[in-house]
């Protein structure tokens, strides 16, 4: 079977999002939502997900997941704003428990934070399955950006999270807390052991050196004969000498503390203080 895909670019954070659809009826889910946020003023919007909501209301849809392919560092999660609109269950990888163990600590949280994953509504292990109306999804875990990345292989469509980007650009970089790029080596090889016309669609994409428009759909035939990191014969000690020397010169992303914070709590925000209003923290010198 083949999805109804369609993505919804953020320039600002320069994410993607999709809204997959069973062709055969009228459920679908959403995949890697954006909440708005301005770093400077701490002001949250919601432009972002209500163009996801008007084309699901438009199209006549039955929203019932909200997938997170794994814990963005690049921007907020509007999931269960989405939720609160358009209904559905939020799932993510089980290892969600191992980045709020490890973030929970970064960040100093109490005993309140719950690091067992129930701010989601499921926890998805590697070879679970679920459906989009009559579409059967294979959850594939594929860890090395961050421990808790998933693959969702939806028919001829797997939604890769940020353990691709398009071929021109390579991977995403492996350096955050429980990131290896031996890892990310091996489960690059599991997503490119589907079918060559399988289409690859990603979460990110920054325009490679010589490429005027954003692109985030190839084939894992493309990927094969032409990533610039893993495709093309390279291989596991070239890849990860290569992701490692790349990742020592890399800053961390700018909405990397707001993002941790609240995607680790499936997109809610900390819990108000005695004044009715949340906070994040700054931690100084810690990442």
């Amino acid at each position: 079977m083949s999805p109804d895909v369609t993505a919804f670019f953020d320039e600002a954070t320069n994410t993607v999002s999709y809204v997959v659809r069973d062709p055969a009826g009228a459920k679908a889910a959403i995949i890697d939502s954006v909440l708005d946020f301005d770093q400077a003023s701490g002001r949250t919007s919601t432009v972002s997900a209500d163009a996801l909501i008007d084309f699901v209301r438009g199209q006549g849809l039955e929203i019932v997941w909200i997938l997170e392919t794994h814990v963005h560092a690049d921007h907020l999660s509007a999931a269960p704003y989405l939720q609160d609109k358009l209904g559905g269950k939020i799932g993510i990888g089980e290892n969600i428990t191992v980045v709020q163990d490890t973030f929970g600590k970064v960040f100093n949280e109490g005993t309140e934070f719950q690091r067992d994953g129930s701010q989601f509504n499921r926890l998805f292990k590697d070879g679970d399955s679920l459906h989009i109306g009559q579409m059967r999804v294979d959850v594939m875990h594929t860890p090395g950006h961050t421990p808790a990345c998933m693959t969702y292989v939806i028919g001829d469509a797997a939604f890769v999270g940020d353990t691709l980007f398009m071929p021109d650009y390579g991977t995403a970089r492996c350096d955050f807390p429980g990131g290896s790029a031996e890892q990310m080596w091996d489960s690059v090889q599991k997503i490119l052991a589907l079918p060559d016309e399988t289409r690859v669609f990603t979460c990110h994409d920054y325009k490679a050196e010589g490429r005027d428009t954003y692109a985030w759909e190839s084939t894992v035939g493309a990927q094969k004969a032409a990533n610039r990191h893993v495709g093309a014969g390279r291989t596991r000690a070239d890849f990860v000498k290569m992701r490692q020397d790349r990742d020592a010169t890399l800053g961390m992303p700018k909405l990397i503390l707001p993002s941790l914070q609240v995607n680790m709590r499936a997109g809610h925000f900390p819990e108000p203080e005695d004044n009715g209003v949340s906070y994040l923290k700054v931690p100084l010198n810690s990442l």
